[in-house]
């Protein structure tokens, strides 16, 4: 897009140079201060300032663009990997996971963890609670339902 309207701005300052060729060759007094110059088409000389300005603005413009594509891209690969970074720290995670738990059942299979006598009373005492709570819940829903049934 930018090529397109830096050509038509190039096409139309040649195309008013061409039809104003006379009144831009048209010699004029240029003082620059310290020098005075005759004879001097001014016009031209401010029609390829104006060229010159066009086309430095232009490949700066292009520089910014570049510029912007680098960062995105930097950013891009940044992002990339730190991505790959994550999934292998996952993965790892995973592995050590999978590895605490093949040990776990393998000791409990070996039974190498034999629990003590107490340990088993607590535990069977536990599951007795439950079995006379769940026994207790029961009786509760089976007496609600003949009340309500009839």
């Amino acid at each position: 897009m930018r090529t397109v309207v830096l050509i038509v701005i190039v096409v139309l300052a040649v195309l008013f140079a061409v039809l104003n060729r006379h009144a831009l060759m048209f010699g004029h007094t240029l003082n620059l201060g310290f020098v005075t110059y005759t004879g001097v088409p001014l016009g031209l000389i401010l029609l390829l300032t104006a060229l010159a300005l066009a086309l430095i603005f232009y490949f700066w413009a292009g520089v910014a663009g570049l510029r912007a594509q680098a960062d995105s891209a930097r950013l891009l690969r940044d992002m990339e990997a730190l991505r790959v970074n994550l999934d292998s720290q996952e993965s790892s995670r995973f592995a050590q996971l999978q590895m605490y738990l093949d040990e776990r059942f393998h000791t409990l299979g070996n039974g190498a963890a034999t629990p003590s006598s107490a340990d088993l009373a607590t535990v069977n005492a536990r599951l007795d609670a439950l079995q006379r709570d769940v026994n207790v819940q029961l009786a509760q829903i089976d007496d609600y339902l003949k009340r309500r049934l009839g």
